[in-house]
């Protein structure tokens, strides 16, 4: 387990992404991703994975 600094923030002072925000980032993501799996784990890592929608 990482040492915590004076910087680190705890997980209950971070606030979820507006939606833009999370689609613009998607986006960069996926522009420099070498391939639909890179690009999966990248999104999956930063948090910001698409939302599976069954409708």
């Amino acid at each position: 387990m990482a040492a915590k600094g004076a910087n680190d923030i705890a997980d209950d002072d971070l606030e979820p992404l507006a939606d833009e925000t999370a689609r613009q980032a998607q986006r960069v993501v996926a522009a420099y991703a070498t391939d639909a799996d890179e690009c999966r784990m990248l999104l999956s890592m930063l948090g910001i994975a698409p939302i599976n929608r069954s409708d």
